[in-house]
């Protein structure tokens, strides 16, 4: 039962707790204990309106002490929390809300907004709007009739703690979070009590988070995103403290914040860390608490993990993982045989993906289906199964024959190579790879040599279409302020790094680039307006 990690950390860890950079403004203290005692009475609130199991409740929610009560005592009653990303489009949401038929939407004061703009479309599911704060912050807020308005703090005063976590099916559903990392409509994943805390388990191994009972661990990466990787579940579950940052990750407040709750470790995507270290470059300051940066989300560019590193002895570890993997997949940790490497051959493999942690096995196949040797060369489809990844998506149990193999291998969509090691590296997505004369080119090598540029805000590479090659490597870059950028220059900037015929052929300056929902490059956006560059331009058949 996922209730059992919160009654172990409010029963044997009583001096940790959640610290919270609260949307209203302020730090906010609790034990673990009292975040047991309010998730009681949000459950039993929540059974008096009539919540019943399976039933989904939606959330649109930061990284906060109140998110987290939701966590567990909706899952924890038998429900269904559903995190919503509020960073989808406006349609999306909406699609999400209906087709996850959520009963009850909880609702930070920052997405008050939005729910009420498009609360009409989804009047005929949602029987009430609570909103995350107490009566002296409640909003004007105007809703359909027949949808309650309700005051979180309200909601759990007019509840006791006089209620008795249940035990049930370990199998039965827990949580839901949609992904937008596919074509279409979102797709959901159903996770389940015996996958979430088995995933916590996996999480907490030493040579993966590894978290301690003496640590306390940030969150940057949203809850409404995978459950914040699952670092909600393990740090309880360790008696660990959770450092919650709220709406406030601009570097100054991260550092502030990290520095006053003594955030001994923080997870979150490159450019949380990006804008972290330009704010510690440009005003002095310092992170001395951290030891650990986990990324993931999207490549880490090889600056980061020396900057860190060189500058303020803070150690950058890369992960992967998916939605459909609870997310985790893989760690960056060095074996015993590794220990001795240093500088560049030490980069090397740090720089990549990492290996699985237990409970997820992972393989990379050619085009015929067949699986590809473990060389640390060849590169092919990369597959996953293990019992923290998902069957198939929620409501479209029909299409797993599209998704899964007859083993039960699940299509990641991403390209991989795998070493001798099994040290797993994501050369890209199967549809951002670039096919070059029949070569396969990484977007994501070409991007991570941009960004180390000193006058490169941010790189995206695509592929372009060519008369000769069919497609070659298009870069796409935001300068840093103030920099003025020579795309000759930037192209040189390759040599010796990559392979000549791999190099971009040509370079375009940009104001900004976009991103999807979860902060990842749209590349969909820059193929549909860029992919006829190189022809437009006249490239050569030469």
């Amino acid at each position: 039962m996922i209730s059992s990690l919160l009654t172990h950390a409010a029963r044997h860890h009583a001096s940790a707790g959640v610290v919270t950079n609260t949307v209203e403004g302020g730090l906010h203290r609790y034990t673990y204990a009292d975040c047991e005692r309010r998730a009681r009475r949000l459950a039993k609130a929540l059974t008096a309106r009539g919540v019943g199991e399976g039933e989904r409740i939606g959330t649109l929610a930061w990284n906060t002490y109140r998110h987290l009560e939701l966590y567990y005592g909706v899952s924890g009653m038998g429900a269904v929390c559903h995190t919503i990303n509020p960073r989808l489009f406006a349609g999306q949401i909406t699609y999400i809300v209906q087709h996850a038929a959520d009963t009850h939407l909880f609702v930070d004061l920052t997405f008050v907004p939005l729910v009420e703009k498009l609360a009409p479309e989804f009047a005929e599911t949602v029987k009430a709007v609570i909103v995350m704060t107490d009566r002296a912050h409640m909003p004007e807020v105007s809703l359909p009739e027949g949808m309650e308005l309700l005051c979180y703090e309200e909601l759990l005063e007019g509840a006791d703690e006089d209620f008795t976590w249940p035990e049930f099916d370990e199998n039965t559903a827990s949580s839901l979070c949609y992904t937008s990392g596919t074509t279409g409509n979102p797709k959901g994943v159903l996770y389940s009590h015996r996958s979430t805390v088995i995933h916590a388990l996996g999480v907490n191994a030493p040579d993966v988070l590894g978290l301690r009972s003496a640590d306390t661990v940030m969150p940057v990466v949203p809850m409404f995103h995978v459950n914040a990787w699952g670092t909600p579940y393990a740090a309880p579950a360790a008696g660990a403290t959770l450092a919650m940052p709220g709406p406030h990750m601009d570097g100054e407040s991260l550092q502030a914040f990290m520095e006053e709750a003594g955030v001994t470790a923080a997870l979150g995507v490159p450019t949380v860390w990006l804008g972290l270290l330009n704010h510690l470059r440009a005003s002095g300051k310092r992170i001395d608490a951290c030891k650990r940066l986990i990324i993931g989300g999207s490549a880490c560019p090889r600056m980061l993990m020396e900057a860190f590193g060189d500058e303020y002895g803070v150690r950058v570890d890369h992960a992967w993982g998916m939605t459909e993997m609870s997310p985790l997949g893989t760690y960056n940790s060095l074996k015993a045989s590794q220990t001795h490497l240093e500088g560049e051959d030490l980069m090397q493999v740090r720089a990549s993906q990492g290996r699985v942690i237990y409970g997820v096995d992972m393989k990379i196949v050619g085009e015929d289906g067949e699986e590809l040797p473990w060389d640390g060369k060849a590169f092919g489809a990369l597959m996953v199964r293990g019992p923290w990844v998902c069957r198939a998506y929620y409501k479209r149990e029909d299409e797993a024959g599209e998704t899964h193999d007859a083993d039960g291998w699940f299509r990641t969509g991403d390209v991989a190579t795998i070493d001798p090691e099994g040290f797993m590296r994501i050369t890209d997505r199967t549809k951002d790879v670039i096919k070059s004369g029949g070569e396969w080119i990484s977007s994501i090598e070409l991007e991570n040599i941009a960004v180390a540029h000193p006058d490169v805000a941010e790189a995206a590479v695509i592929a372009a279409r060519h008369p000769k090659w069919d497609e070659r490597p298009l870069l796409i870059v935001v300068p840093k302020d103030g920099r003025d950028l020579d795309p000759d220059a930037l192209l040189a900037f390759y040599e010796g790094k990559v392979a000549k015929w791999c190099a971009p052929d040509a370079v375009l300056v940009v104001d900004e680039l976009p991103h999807t929902a979860t902060g990842k490059l749209l590349k969909t956006a820059l193929r549909d307006k860029y992919a006829d560059h190189l022809l437009q331009q006249g490239a050569s058949v030469e």
